[in-house]
């Protein structure tokens, strides 16, 4: 069968566009160099310069350091500060995680269980409220929440049942324990939005099939909410676990640079930044950054894998 002539002009000119850029094509690529040179100077070479500096000492002014090849990556994984650092990361890390998942998609489901919308958009606002306030606005409040003696508000409430003052952030077993209900008061709303959205998309003929053949509400909430919503579980869990692993704000502005009380609140970011800026030991810190990093690529594939082999069979 014949082609068309019309056919053929269209395919001329689709293959004519493989070897020539038309001036659409140069405007856009114009209205695009400014993000293209911003991304290349401000992410990629630093990237790149970051990578090169691990293998030298170097302050970190120039690139010009001392060449030491892998003795950087020596230090680090010999440095035992080092070893405890990512302890306390992983700890408070999972930690938040694991409860921000379960507290947050709770609310959400009780929020979402609410009749009129006037309800749900008041305890929507509630709860996301948290997530605007500053981390130092948060760790000033905690701050005067968990003050070791008698006058802070916590330490005063078990106080009138008779519990001892208890060393929230001055305790070394208490100290990431606060961090952590710290970082789940500030990232609960956010979370619970998301469950929210995520549990008025389950469509509403699942809920009264399961009902037609008799399940209850704590079976219909087993068996259909939570597999409709096993993407959102993965999501937040993805990035609930990037950041927790690259948690530094909070730790930095209740204990210091170095980590108070007795280190249990030096985190994988806080040594790279001590080593860096306070140290001048740019290569360590470069070096413990991309150590830092392999780490988290591997446990964001192994939760991708996990998350996409659990909705291949569910």
């Amino acid at each position: 069968m014949p082609v068309p002539t019309r056919v053929k002009a269209v395919a001329g000119r689709v293959a004519a566009r493989r070897h020539y850029f038309t001036r659409n094509d140069w405007m856009g690529y114009v209205f695009c160099a400014p993000l293209i040179v911003g991304v290349l100077a401000f992410a990629v070479y630093p990237m790149f310069a970051a990578l090169y500096m691990s293998f030298q000492q170097t302050s970190g002014m120039s690139l010009s350091g001392r060449w030491t090849g892998l003795s950087n990556y020596r230090y680090v994984l010999q440095d035992p500060v080092f070893w405890q650092s990512l302890y306390n990361t992983v700890y408070m890390g999972v930690l938040s995680v694991v409860l921000g998942i379960i507290l947050s998609f709770i609310l959400a489901s009780l929020i979402n269980s609410l009749k009129g919308d006037l309800g749900k958009n008041f305890f929507k606002g509630i709860y996301f409220l948290p997530n605007v306030v500053s981390a130092v606005a948060a760790s000033l409040l905690f701050s005067f929440l968990f003050y070791p003696s008698r006058e802070g508000l916590l330490n005063f409430v078990i106080g009138l049942i008779g519990i001892e003052p208890v060393g929230w952030l001055t305790n070394p077993q208490f100290s990431r324990l606060s961090i952590v209900l710290m970082s789940l008061w500030g990232a609960l709303g956010y979370n619970t939005i998301i469950f929210l959205a995520g549990l008025q998309s389950v469509p509403r003929d699942l809920y009264e099939a399961a009902e037609v053949d008799g399940a209850g509400g704590l079976a219909k909430w087993r068996y259909i909410t939570i597999p409709y919503l096993r993407p959102i579980f993965g999501f937040i869990l993805i990035m609930g676990t990037i950041g927790g692993m690259k948690r530094f704000t909070d730790v930095w502005l209740i204990g210091g640079t170095a980590g108070n009380p007795g280190g249990s609140l030096m985190t994988c970011v806080l040594y790279i930044y001590r080593n860096a800026f306070l140290a001048s030991q740019m290569g360590l810190a470069t070096a413990a950054s991309y150590l830092l990093f392999v780490v988290i690529l591997i446990l964001t594939v192994l939760l991708m894998l996990a998350n996409r082999r659990r909705n291949s069979f569910g």
